[in-house]
């Protein structure tokens, strides 16, 4: 055991209190719990953070309910039987007919079989085969009276990844393309890749970035829009942003990015930086700059990023620019933060807020999507034993989760690719930024879990901000919001939940893309659309289906329909000339990007 865990163990302060039992005060009982913590921090070390109880409750949940549901077990019986009989047939026409019709089709979105060499026999009767088995395991995992419907998702889930262990399209043996590949180069491709293999795996024990992604450096070749650091603390830089034009709107934008990862995802390559784009219209830019925490940092709280982050940067841009309002925006994490922290200030009669834009960001957490196959009470008690012995949640582990979220995409498409195919994906700026992961204090990530996630606190009005709740309802300035229609992390229906939430005029956007594909959506980019809808604070609230159908698609991006928002809701003067970089109190510390961004 390290002389820290040791130490930790020994000092009954160290328990956290979302498992401290009432009256467990004294330093014996205190020290048991503390063992309890030592114990699940082991076994998450050996499960990757994955909660066997929670596993095993969903699986058992599900098993004991099929079991006394003699129907649904007649039923799959029945679909079984008619899956051989359909996959036997098939084989017979296409022994007729090579060109015969598909007796089953992928999923929407399901690209592993498209390729032409995929028409061949037999890797096209086999592909047939895998696709009629998901389709028979997701009818046994779903539709199973009685069952938990988060269990269900979790069963389904966890069968659907053990199935994509063996799908044809990713063992080398059953996948033609790569069958071709290796007759065509000799074996090449299986050297190549195996070296591809053996130098990723050699970056990763190295904590290494990806191959490639040192073409993307930020201050280099990315987050290179000019600008000076000019209030830091230890949790926040704050980045104010050179003029590009010689007049600007009088109210600056304050961006509140994700703390989860760098905030450069808003200033990535000069042609997709969204906050060069606001920058170049006008606007004068400040964005947080999240410090990339350790272990030292394992006390920090979700209100300090509230008090540290949101409000220091407000007091920051009042002495820049006084008794100007601010149109605020959040991203993910931040948005969420940005809600609570307008909520407390309108709680408060603070009115220093113009706007508030919210980017891919919930405020009501009884429908997260995907994501909630990883929270619930058992998985989240694990999770805080793992940080609690760290002090942190480390960077890769909320990342590996997203990605499971959409494995074909971003797991074995890849590794087909690269480690079978021989061929390495070029590089992108937002890959390599998307590899710049960063911790998360325990403290901090535990709240977020426990009070917003599990709890529901904020849009049940029972978030805490000094001992008081606070409530979205209060908050009275303008919102715009915007969706992603493929976000796995922030589904936009979730999103579009601010309507009901709130009593104020609502702008809200739904754009093609995925969490950040989607929110990175420059102008010129090819096959953008997005659609969008203003409803005023006294206006009816409508469902998302009937949101969705009301409102037909515009091309291009919805950079500039927002940017027009921003315009129309700042104050009619222009100022003469910028702001200064910074003021008396505040002088610029360091170039943008600051010094934060850099931190491993």
């Amino acid at each position: 055991m390290s002389a820290t865990r040791a130490a930790r163990v020994a000092d009954p302060a160290a328990i956290p209190p979302s498992v401290r039992k009432q009256g467990a005060e004294n330093p014996f009982s205190a020290l048991l719990q503390v063992g309890n913590l030592a114990a699940a921090a082991s076994i998450a070390r050996a499960t990757g953070g994955i909660s066997p109880a929670s596993l095993l409750l969903a699986f058992t949940d599900w098993a004991l309910n099929r079991a006394a549901a003699p129907g649904k077990q007649a039923e799959l019986a029945l679909t079984a039987a008619g899956s051989v009989g359909r996959l036997m047939a098939q084989a017979a026409r296409c022994t007729a007919n090579p060109q015969a019709p598909p007796c089953i089709l992928p999923q929407p979105g399901d690209a592993r079989f498209r390729g032409e060499a995929w028409r061949q026999q037999p890797f096209r009767l086999g592909a047939e085969a895998f696709l009629l088995l998901e389709e028979w395991w997701r009818g046994a995992t779903q539709g199973v009276p009685g069952v938990s419907p988060h269990h269900q998702e979790v069963v389904a889930f966890t069968v659907r990844q053990m199935l994509d262990v063996f799908s044809p399209a990713n063992l080398p043996w059953s996948n033609p393309e790569v069958i071709d590949r290796t007759r065509e180069t000799g074996g090449l491709n299986l050297l190549t890749g195996g070296a591809n293999l053996l130098e990723d795996l050699s970056r990763r024990l190295t904590r290494q970035p990806p191959a490639g992604a040192e073409a993307f450096r930020p201050g280099h070749e990315v987050a290179i829009t000019p600008g000076e650091v000019v209030y830091r603390n230890h949790l926040v830089e704050l980045i104010q942003y050179a003029p590009a034009t010689p007049r600007v709107h009088a109210e600056p934008v304050l961006i509140v990015p994700a703390w989860i990862m760098k905030y450069y995802i808003l200033d990535l390559s000069p042609g997709n930086s969204l906050i060069r784009h606001l920058v170049s219209h006008g606007h004068t830019v400040f964005c947080l700059s999240w410090r990339n925490p350790t272990a030292e940092d394992r006390d920090i709280g979700f209100e300090d990023y509230r008090r540290l982050g949101v409000m220091a940067a407000l007091e920051a841009i009042g002495a820049i620019l006084p008794q100007r309002k601010v149109h605020a925006v959040g991203y993910c994490l931040g948005g969420t933060l940005l809600s609570v922290a307008a909520a407390a200030m309108a709680r408060a009669g603070d009115d220093r807020l113009a706007s508030m834009t919210l980017l891919a960001a919930q405020t009501d957490f009884t429908e997260p999507g995907e994501l909630q196959l990883f929270i619930d009470d058992s998985e989240v008690a694990l999770l805080e034993a793992m940080m609690w012995e760290r002090g942190y949640l480390a960077a890769g582990q909320m990342a590996g989760a997203f990605q499971l979220l959409r494995s074909n995409d971003l797991i074995w498409s890849r590794m087909v690719r690269e480690y079978l195919m021989g061929e390495r994906a070029p590089m992108s700026d937002l890959m390599a930024w998307n590899a710049d992961a960063t911790r998360m204090p325990y403290r901090m990530h535990s709240e977020y879990l426990r009070h917003l996630f599990l709890e529901n606190s904020l849009a049940s009005g029972r978030h805490m901000v000094d001992g008081r709740p606070v409530a979205i309802q209060d908050i009275r300035v303008p919102i715009f919001a915007v969706g992603t229609e493929w976000d796995h992390v922030a589904p936009w229906r979730s999103v579009f939940k601010i309507h009901a939430l709130s009593d104020t005029d609502v702008t809200f956007v739904l754009t093609n893309g995925g969490h950040n594909a989607g929110i990175v959506s420059e102008p010129g980019h090819p096959h953008r659309h997005y659609r969008i809808a203003h409803k005023r604070h006294d206006g009816p609230c409508i469902s998302p289906e009937e949101w969705l159908e009301a409102h037909a698609p515009k091309e291009g991006s919805w950079w500039p329909a927002w940017q027009h928002w921003l315009a129309r809701r700042s104050a009619p003067e222009q100022v003469a000339a910028p702001p200064a970089m910074g003021a008396e109190s505040y002088p610029p510390l360091a170039p943008a990007p600051g010094t934060y961004v850099h931190q491993r």
